[in-house]
């Protein structure tokens, strides 16, 4: 496992890795699948560098605190930094590169302040990004497809892989690779959970003891709602408030919004769920932490 802290010194390694795998995979080219996390890592992550593994040659994981994603008073300062941890984690996995840059390297003297900066180059996906959680943290996704396009730019994958937890986020990185015309097929890999149904992700370990409790109530509210949705109910009202209830048993659990949307563009759902589907998502708070989580529906 080779580990490169500056573009040109991935850009090296990226060459000899594929080089190296051109001869097993002969006539056929090798590939290359990229998993981009923020460090911190889970089974969760672990989950989608297997199936980065299982589906191509050769396997990029980048580890990365993206400063343009983080608004004033976010964590961003505070958020966990595992770096040693994280790769003895992957170690053992068979990733081949680990791409592990600081703040400068990726926006050299630009300003990383998304909310703020008048210079620098960001990338927007309109028309997806303001609602869910773009209504709670404006500045959020701009900040991560500017920085996916970044790390996209750099590794070159024939594939990217990520979570299904992050629903709307992996809407509009899909959005991003189409419309920018990028070769690279977007992976999803269903939401890796804790025995009691809690989305894993590297802020839990935020939650105090009695917030750890209360917080598989989000889960265990989707999950009501897609029983009743696999038993025919339909009516968008019953399925959100189906979720609301197992929240409102939960009091440390405050809602942030529970919401059905469209799969591809996020326009809400209203009165019946159709032939489409949907999916369902919702955010809660549990003192200073967020979580959120979704499952589709049809």
């Amino acid at each position: 496992m080779e580990v490169c802290r500056t573009i040109e010194a991935f850009r090296a390694a990226r060459r000899k890795k594929l080089a190296a795998a051109a001869a097993a995979t002969a006539p056929a080219a090798p590939t290359l699948a990229f998993v981009p996390t923020m460090g911190c890592l889970h089974d969760g992550h672990l989950s989608l560098v297997r199936e980065a593994r299982a589906r191509a040659t050769v396997t990029a994981v980048s580890i990365f605190v993206n400063p343009a994603q983080f608004a004033a008073g976010e964590d961003l300062d505070t958020y966990p930094r595992t770096e040693q941890r994280d790769l003895e984690l992957l170690r053992p996995l068979g990733v081949d590169l680990v791409f592990l840059p600081d703040r400068r390297v990726l926006y050299g003297d630009s300003d990383s302040d998304v909310a703020n900066s008048e210079r620098g180059t960001f990338v927007e996906v309109r028309g997806l990004s303001d609602q869910l959680e773009g209504a709670v943290r404006p500045t959020f996704f701009t900040g991560v497809a500017t920085v996916v396009t970044k790390l996209l730019c750099i590794v070159q994958p024939d594939a990217v892989v990520m979570g299904q937890k992050d629903g709307q986020q992996c809407v509009v990185l899909r959005a991003l690779i189409r419309d920018l015309c990028m070769p690279v097929e977007f992976m999803m890999v269903p939401t890796g959970r804790e025995a009691d149904g809690l989305a894993m992700s590297s802020r839990n370990r935020y939650l105090d003891a009695d917030q750890r409790a209360a917080a598989p109530a989000l889960y265990r509210g989707l999950q009501r709602a897609q029983a009743l949705f696999a038993g025919g109910t339909r009516d968008c009202a019953a399925l959100v408030a189906a979720v609301r209830a197992e929240l409102a048993a939960a009091p440390l659990c405050q809602e942030q919004y529970v919401a059905l949307s469209h799969r591809e563009t996020l326009a809400d759902v209203v009165g019946d769920v159709g032939p489409a589907g949907a999916m369902l998502s919702a955010a809660v708070s549990l003192g200073d932490t967020r979580i959120i989580d979704n499952v589709f529906l049809g």
